[in-house]
Order: structure tokens, then sequence, then C-alpha cells
């Protein structure tokens, strides 16, 4: 820690250049009066570090507090700390363009005030999302209509973006509430942010689809005057992403692909395995593309970089960062190295390790390269003792009794924390809890384990991990705050989608006795589905040949949302055949549990 360079406050400065004014008090609500954000809460971050926080994460955390109004460069402004994300705006001719809306409409609300203050009541002429994440389009709504302006994305965004948040939505909120600190207090004790940013809002998710597809890298456009340069960046830091630079400007915009901290390669949440190693050469070809042109540089989380070496140096240091622990891994995995092993082995090259923006502040090495072994061989070792372990309750069982019982467990663990391996007696405690959920001094020792590691961690999210585990032994489970099922992620799913994400509900051993075909008649717009369900599993078909079906349905888009998403009854369809086969599919259909075990069994 001692080497680290704590007197170096560039990144202070860069933090604070340009600032207009800040959002006071910075507390946003909802319509109703709901507090859906607040950063104020933060403001024990003015003090000294104390004991249980990093001090390396407790400066990341002081500089992702800051927050207001920030003149990025000439006609380019940054609304920063009102949500997870930033919210930039480029004053064109006749009004001006939103680059990512943040999460909730309140916030994206609140931002664009606070800028209409300072640089008059523009109208909203453009809306851009950088990628298919929700932090970057679910307060679009807040902002604009959407009426007579283009909303460009990446191509392949509206796929991702609705995919992402509702095939494994539910599981991914109850990570996520443990990954942001969400049920945590914000202090000194508890959540200091994520890294990336200080949280996610709490209120309302929209979408607006886009009307402009980004397809090709060089694809040039003009927004209300401004000429805007694209680069696709797929299979990044989102499946759907993209650069774009401002040649008039001199402005390079790098989404979530540079951002000051190490980011996820796998995020804890849960999503599909990113591609470090394209990562690392789209940095490369965003270098060559705009590095040389571009007087400053921006993204979608954390502060700018000015002057063209330093964005050069930025841009080249975060490429070589990914580069490095993909290939790393891969020469370490090529020798026989486990995943757990190539993560305790690395380490990062000197030059590296001192940038303050490639620390583990929201990803961390240890999981990236995990999660890169993963995407290379999956979650097997090759070791025939690990194909086919028990599952964690039948496995902890068994250690714990041929360690002598829960008491013997404990007792062997409380000597582990004595001798200050912390990680092996989590382990232990982990055991004896899944062994005997009821135990209360394991769940005390546990949570008290958990406390020490997560008040250690130098990484935003591994301490709302450690941090949350230690509320729920203590406390009980609760479901996320934020809801990214939203009226209008729902209404943007394709009928393909909306099929998919009710296949994946279909109770399996409840549907292996029924066997139906429903035909799905949409009018708006013309289109013929097909359901067939049996040996429980649900399939569909597009255009289907043939007759037969058991029930078939003239509809619209709107009513089939109803139906599937459980906001609306079969009263009054326009059908042919047996209507109660629509009763027999939602019968065999399951509800996501929001609030399931992870710390207990």
């Amino acid at each position: 820690m001692a080497d680290l360079p704590f007197h170096d406050r560039a990144d202070f400065d860069d933090a604070e250049r340009g600032f207009i004014a800040a959002l006071s008090p910075a507390v946003i609500e909802a319509a109703d009066g709901k507090v859906v954000w607040d950063n104020d809460v933060y403001g024990f971050l003015d003090g000294e570090c104390p004991q249980t926080a990093h001090p390396s994460l407790w400066r990341q955390a002081q500089l992702c507090a800051k927050q207001g109004l920030f003149e990025v460069t000439d006609g380019i402004y940054q609304v920063r700390g009102l949500d997870l994300s930033n919210m930039t705006l480029v004053e064109g001719e006749r009004g001006v363009i939103v680059i990512d809306p943040l999460v909730s409409t309140e916030c994206a609300a609140a931002a664009l005030r606070l800028y209409r203050d300072h640089r008059g009541d523009r109208p909203v002429t453009g809306l851009i999302y950088t990628h298919s994440h929700a932090d970057h389009f679910g307060g679009a709504r807040g902002v604009t209509d959407g009426e007579n302006i283009p909303v460009i994305a990446p191509a392949g965004f509206m796929e991702h973006a609705v995919s992402e948040n509702v095939y494994a939505g539910t599981a991914m909120n109850r990570r996520a509430m443990y990954m942001y600190g969400q049920r945590l207090p914000r202090s000194p004790e508890g959540q200091l942010g994520c890294g990336l940013g200080m949280g996610t809002s709490s209120g309302t998710v929209s979408l607006l689809p886009p009307t402009l597809d980004v397809t090709r890298t060089g694809q040039e456009e003009n927004v209300d005057g401004v000429r805007i340069v694209f680069q696709l960046t797929p299979g990044t830091e989102a499946p759907a992403e993209m650069n774009f630079f401002f040649p008039d400007r001199r402005a390079l915009c790098m989404a979530e692909n540079a951002t000051h901290n190490l980011h996820n390669v796998l995020t804890l949440r849960g999503a599909l395995v990113r591609d470090a190693r394209v990562w690392s050469r789209y940095l490369t070809e965003a270098i060559a593309l705009f590095a040389g042109r571009a007087d400053v540089a921006f993204a979608s989380h954390h502060w700018p970089t000015w002057g063209r070496q330093a964005i050069v140096t930025f841009l080249a240091q975060q490429r070589d960062l990914y580069a490095y622990l993909h290939d790393q891994t891969l020469r370490m995995l090529n020798r026989g190295m486990t995943g757990a092993e190539i993560a305790e082995a690395m380490q990062l090259p000197p030059a590296l390790e001192q940038a303050w923006h490639t620390h583990g502040y929201y990803g961390s090495v240890s999981h990236n390269v995990k999660a890169i072994y993963q995407r290379y061989l999956g979650w097997f070792d090759g070791n025939p003792a690990h194909l086919w372990e028990h599952p964690p309750v039948e496995q902890a069982r068994r250690y714990v009794e041929c360690l002598g019982g829960t008491s013997a467990v404990v007792a062997l663990a409380d000597r582990y924390i004595g001798e200050g391996d912390l990680r092996f007696a989590a382990t232990l405690l982990n055991h004896a809890i899944f062994a005997d959920e009821q135990d209360s001094r394991a769940r005390r020792l546990l949570a008290e384990v958990y406390t020490r590691m997560g008040h250690g961690a130098e990484n935003a999210t591994w301490r709302n991990f450690f941090l949350t585990g230690a509320s729920e032994l203590n406390g009980g489970a609760s479901a996320g705050a934020t809801d990214t099922s939203s009226p209008d992620l729902l209404a943007a799913l394709s009928a393909e989608q909306l099929f998919d994400s009710l296949a994946i509900r279909v109770n399996g051993p409840g549907a292996w006795n029924e066997r139906f075909v429903i035909d799905w008649r949409l009018t708006d717009p013309d289109e013929h589905h097909r359901t067939t369900l049996g040996n429980g599993v649900l399939i569909h078909e597009t255009s289907p040949a043939g007759d037969g079906a058991d029930l078939t349905l003239r509809l619209t888009r709107e009513r089939l949302l109803g139906l599937l998403t459980g906001g609306g009854d079969a009263g009054g369809l326009d059908h042919d055949g047996d209507l109660s086969v629509l009763g027999r599919l939602t019968s065999v259909l399951e509800e996501p549990v929001p609030d399931f075990a992870i710390v207990t069994p």
C-alpha cells in the first residue's frame, strides 16, 4: 500500500475540472415522494480514511462521489454523480444531444434540469445510447418522448438490452443487490459506492427504441449540425457497444470501454463472459482512429482525460491491461493451471500497477482471470474429482461430519480467524451453515468474517458482496431495489423473445404429460407464431406450415404481452379450438423468486 502514489492528485484535478454547479440538495424523488437517489449521504467521504475501508477504495469513492454539471470542452457537458453513469450533453445548432440518459427517468430529468438551469432551455434534438446496459438507456423518457428526433444505438442494441434484463433478469437483480450494496447503509462501515460510481438509482426504468443503427466503423452521422464518427466495438464491455468521435470538437467518447478502473470481464451480478482479447484490440483501433486527433476523451463513467499524450497513455494502458490478463491467463492455462490457480499467480506489470485507473475497484484481477478461463474452458477444470461433486448442502453435511460436527467446524474456523486466515475460515463456516443453517454461532462468526473481509477489500463490489452477505446472515434476505422488467423493456421484446421468456418459466417435470399446440396470429404486425408443448419443452416456430393446432388465437401484440406477462386474461379473445389449453399452459409456468437464498441453503 505504501508504494501506491497517493501524492498524485491529478485525478482529483481532472474530476473537478470544468465544474459549473452541483445539484443541491443532491436528492432526487419520484412523483410519489420516494427517494430514488441521494448523493448527499456520501458526505462522510470528506473525512480521512477509517480502519473500515481500504485506502485505495476510499480514494476512488471520493472521486466518484463528486457530483454536478461539468464542462468537458466547448459545447460538451457532463452531469456526473446523479446515478451510476454519466449523462453527457452535446450542444448542436438547435438544441442538445443527450448521450446515455442514466438508469431512471427521475434522475435523467433532474440531470437535464441542472444542465438547463445553467445553459438555457434547449430542446433535446438527439439521443445516443453508447451500449446495451440499463444504466445507459433507462432514463430515456426522463429527457424526451423520442418524437421527431434520432435515437442512435449500436447494431444489436435492442436484442441485447431486453434479453439480458428479461431472460435471467430475476437472478441478475438479486445478485446486483449484493454487487451494488443496495441495502447496505452508506457509511464508513457500509457501502462506499461500487468503484464505477456510487450505485444505481431506484426509479423508473424506460426504453425508447432506436431509430438509427450504427452498423459499421467509420459510419458518420450529422445530428443537429454536429458531426459524429462511430466505431463499433461489439463483445467488449457489452455485446452491443460503440465509441465515437466529434471531429469538430476534438472530443472522443469511449463509452464504457476505457474507464478509471479495471472493468469486469464477467460482472459479479452475472452476464455473458466478455472477450478481453477483442476488448484490447478495439482499444488499439480507437487509438489509431481517433487518439491523435482528440484533445479530450470522456466516458460513460468517471471523469475525462485531457491532452493528446495523456489520452494515448490512458488508452494504451487500458488496452495493455486487458491484453495482459487475457494472454497470461492463456499462457498459464496451457501449462495446466486452473482458473483459481492462475488468479492467485497473476501479477500485473509494475507500470500498470502504479496507474490508478488499472486498479480493480469494480472488476478485479482475480475474478476477471477466472472469467477468461471460463470463456475458453468452461466451469470444469479437468480434474475428475470435480466432475460430479455433491451440490453445496450435501457436500457441506459430509465435510462437517468428517470434521467432527458443526461445533468442531466452528471451533476450527475460530482458530483460523485468530491466525488471520479469513478466507479459509469463511470456507469452513460456510460449510457449517450449509450443513445446519440454524447454528447461530456459525452465522454470527461468518458475518464477522465477511465484515472484516469487506472492510479490507480494495474492490468495491467485493466489499458490497461481503457486507451484504454479513447483513443477510444477521437479518435475512431481501430483493433488489431496481426493477429492470419495466413496461418499456417488456414492450420492446420481439414475439420470439416473448415466447423464449415463457419457455424458461415452464416447470419441466410438471409439464411432462402435457402436449398441445397453440397458434398465435398477431394482427399488429401481421405475424403467425406457433408454440408446441411436449416433453416439458415449449418450442416456438415462426410462420409455421400446416394446421392442426389445438387452439388458434387472433390478437394484438399488446394483448399477447398482457397474456404472457400476467397483465391480462382470456376474456373475449378471438379464437378457434379449445380455449382451456391456454389455462393448461399458464398452469405449468413458474414465477421467478426475487429473494432466493445466497449465503444460506
